[in-house]
């Protein structure tokens, strides 16, 4: 099956972008804005607020599902928007916070240390590969392909769903190890 010319034309940003986001994600992780000169205060305020934007958009994403299986495509394509929004909110305080404030190490131990990272580990690989996969739904959506637009998205809806819910937990597991609060 041909791609239609609008998934043409994004494709090589997809793949731009699925590439370039985690990687600079994982290197401005590491790097602190006070290794590069740049006296930034900490933003010990951000990870609950980025919680709960991962909260908004794990609803928007149920909400969304019901609405097009109801037959109310602009709420739906409405609501998809603003849970993309929102991740790209998510993306930007995530680093904001990790580039300006030490690490948080987990504090629980036994079981609960296995499950966190376990949690953790998924979260974080699924989040890698959510990335292009919520690029090629929204674009066949875009170009009018939706028996293409369809069979994606029920790869993509669990997943990014199981990214958004799994954020939270995090953020609710390790925030009583917080140094800033």
């Amino acid at each position: 099956m041909e791609n239609s010319p609008i998934e043409k034309k994004y494709s090589k940003w997809i793949i731009i972008l699925s590439i370039f986001i985690p990687v600079a994600v994982a290197f401005l992780f590491v790097v602190k804005l006070k290794d590069l000169g740049i006296d930034a205060p900490p933003l010990p305020f951000l990870p609950p607020i980025y919680a709960t934007i991962n909260g908004i958009t794990a609803v928007l994403l149920v909400v969304a599902v019901w609405a097009i299986k109801n037959g109310k495509i602009n709420l739906h394509q409405n609501l998809m928007k603003t849970a993309i929004a929102c991740s790209l909110l998510f993306l930007v305080m995530y680093i904001a916070y990790h580039m300006t404030t030490p690490s948080t190490k987990f504090g629980g131990e036994g079981t609960i240390k296995y499950v966190y990272f376990f949690i953790l580990l998924t979260h974080i690989l699924l989040s890698i590969a959510i990335i292009p996969l919520v690029l090629v739904t929204y674009v066949r959506a875009l170009a009018a392909r939706f028996d293409r637009h369809r069979k994606i998205a029920r790869i993509t809806f669990p997943l990014w769903l199981y990214v958004a819910v799994t954020g939270v937990v995090v953020y609710l597991m390790i925030s009583p190890y917080y140094q800033y609060q």
